[in-house]
């Protein structure tokens, strides 16, 4: 039996030898996202990953609330996470309470909000738009901590 390799359209074969020689231009939107995101990051901060949450005792389950948290080396980061009306709101606290003039921001990929620590290192956010978001904390003397990124949907 003889074999035959396999036949390629013209169009096909012309694609893919554009990718392989680098040719074939970046679409538009994923220059822009790209650019879009990489004016996101923070020179210098830490990131504060998730870690496991345990479910609360005593508590129902609620489909609309997600409890996350996130943990650097120093500090910790707990966020509630209520979806209503299509809008996100996070309420949060870092521990251990950092000093005052603590401000936490929480950035969307199109908005920023700041809020100022209460003195227990609470803080809340509503009507946010879902989708990616990041909370970052910015201590006085201190490089700052943010969360990794998290996609929250309504």
């Amino acid at each position: 039996m003889t074999r035959h390799p396999p036949t390629i359209d013209d169009e096909s074969l012309i694609a893919a030898l554009r990718l392989a020689a680098g040719h074939d231009p970046v679409p538009a939107h994923v220059s822009d996202a790209a650019r879009a995101v990489f004016g996101l990051r923070l020179p210098g901060a830490a990131t504060a990953r998730p870690v496991a949450t345990p479910a609360p005792s005593g508590v129902r389950s609620s489909e609309e609330t997600r409890l996350l948290r996130f943990a650097a080396a120093e500090l910790t980061v707990e966020l509630e996470v209520t979806s209503l009306d299509g809008l996100v709101d996070l309420a949060g606290q870092v521990s251990p309470c950092p000093e005052a003039g603590t401000l936490v921001e929480i950035r969307t990929l199109h908005l920023t909000q700041s809020r100022e620590l209460s003195p227990t290192g609470q803080f809340a956010v509503t009507g946010l738009p879902p989708g990616w978001f990041s909370v970052v904390c910015h201590r006085p003397e201190h490089a700052p901590v943010a969360t990794s990124w998290t996609r929250i949907r309504p």
